[in-house]
């Protein structure tokens, strides 16, 4: 049995805070950070990584293309 795990990256400079990405998640990794990028915003991050499943939701509906997600299939025993 395989189980697919994911992590996502997030171009901090290019994120404008806009919590799409964070309302979309349906596991609740993604969360807006306290600090602000260069620009003033509050840029989405990994606040719960070990629930990442990879389901791409979070790039999808990103209006800026800043968030790259990574898949892996992992066998489980």
């Amino acid at each position: 049995m395989a189980k697919m795990i994911g992590a996502i990256e997030v171009d901090i400079e290019t994120c404008k805070g806009c919590s799409l990405c964070v309302e979309a998640c349906p596991t609740d990794v993604i969360a807006l950070a306290d600090e602000v990028n260069g620009k003033g915003y509050n840029y989405a991050y990994m606040a719960n990584p070990d629930a990442c499943n990879g389901c791409t939701n979070c790039a999808l509906v990103c209006p800026d293309s800043c968030i790259t997600v990574y898949r892996k299939k992992v066998e489980m025993a």
